[in-house]
């Protein structure tokens, strides 16, 4: 992107808001803005009894997310991009299924003055769960003051997430199911989760070792970016060297009959997860999220088949004696001076 970006991260108690911002923060360079709910005093008080300490532990809150983010957030986008694990908003998300009456009403007073003195994310990513899968997480992390924590009141505010979100138009609103994401030990699923973030940035890029290029730049200008910055040559290149030390076969044209089979594999990995997401329409009834989980579950074979795929490719261009790089970009320029009839 042309200027520095601001990602909060939102969903109920226990999804991997903070998790997941950690480890995006490392992977797109940005730095780091985590909600200080710790020193909130009324905090255990109010999960022992949310209807007595609710608006305490609400104000508390309210004060301090505005505090936090009205310093931090433009300071911190003037020299880098950030990544939050919370935004603003959500705050009043808490309010109207905590506080009743006039308290609310003083609530809501208060949080459109504060409210508009915030800057807004320009990607807000909403992760969700089942209620089983947060219970699981909240018991795995074991903070005190969740202990008593009841299945009620997660489905309850699983419920006024979704019922929030499903209204949100302040910013671009990226939703993740989570259920089948483990972004802590399975690599393969922080790079999906990466991947849908990058593109809802639109920096087009899932391979964060390439070049990035900015958001604005026309076809022709993309082009002629490329061009300076050489990447395919080497890969060619080691492949030959791979080729040599292993002793695998070079002809051009038993490799084209792998590169078939591998374009099988990857239709079949595909369509498994085609197959699940048919499935899990039935069980769900949005079609995004049931590709997302489809996906999810199937993208380390999808991962491979296309690497296999890249592979065959360079391979084919080295025993046929073609530079790729240069070859598709010359084939890129006439495609952009082609005239396109619908």
């Amino acid at each position: 992107m042309s200027r520095n970006f601001y990602i909060a991260i939102e969903g109920v108690i226990g999804v991997g808001k903070t998790t997941l911002a950690r480890l995006l923060s490392q992977r797109l360079g940005t730095e780091l803005l985590l909600e200080v709910f710790e020193e909130n005093p009324f905090l255990s008080q109010f999960y022992a009894d949310r209807a007595l300490y609710a608006f305490q532990t609400q104000i508390f809150f309210l004060l301090s997310r505005y505090r936090q983010q009205h310093n931090v957030i433009q300071q911190t986008l003037a020299q880098s991009s950030l990544v939050s694990d919370y935004t603003f908003a959500k705050d009043r998300l808490f309010a109207e299924l905590n506080i009743e009456n006039d308290e609310l009403t003083m609530y809501h007073h208060v949080h459109e003055i504060l409210a508009e003195k915030i800057h807004l994310p320009d990607l807000l990513v909403y992760l969700t769960a089942s209620a089983d899968v947060l219970m699981e997480r909240i018991a795995v992390r074991d903070r005190v003051y969740e202990r008593g924590m009841s299945r009620d009141y997660i489905e309850k505010l699983r419920a006024a997430y979704a019922e929030f979100f499903a209204g949100y138009t302040e910013t671009p609103v990226l939703v993740i199911e989570t259920d089948e994401l483990d972004y802590v030990h399975r690599p393969a699923d922080l790079a999906f989760v990466e991947g849908r973030v990058r593109s809802a940035l639109a920096q087009g890029s899932y391979q964060r070792s390439l070049p990035q290029l900015d958001a604005g730049l026309d076809a022709a200008q993309t082009l002629r970016v490329a061009e300076t910055r050489r990447r395919l040559p080497d890969f060619q290149r080691w492949h030959r060297a791979l080729d040599a030390e292993k002793g695998f076969l070079t002809d051009l044209y038993f490799n084209y009959i792998a590169l078939t089979e591998e374009v099988g594999e990857l239709g079949r990995a595909l369509k498994n997860a085609w197959r699940m997401q048919d499935t899990l329409m039935t069980q769900v009834g949005n079609r995004r999220e049931a590709q997302d989980r489809a996906l999810a579950r199937h993208l380390p074979a999808i991962r491979d088949e296309l690497a296999d795929l890249l592979a065959f490719v360079l391979k084919l261009s080295n025993y046929a004696g073609i530079d790729l790089e240069e070859t598709y970009l010359d084939k890129m320029r006439r495609n952009r001076d082609r005239t396109w009839h619908s």
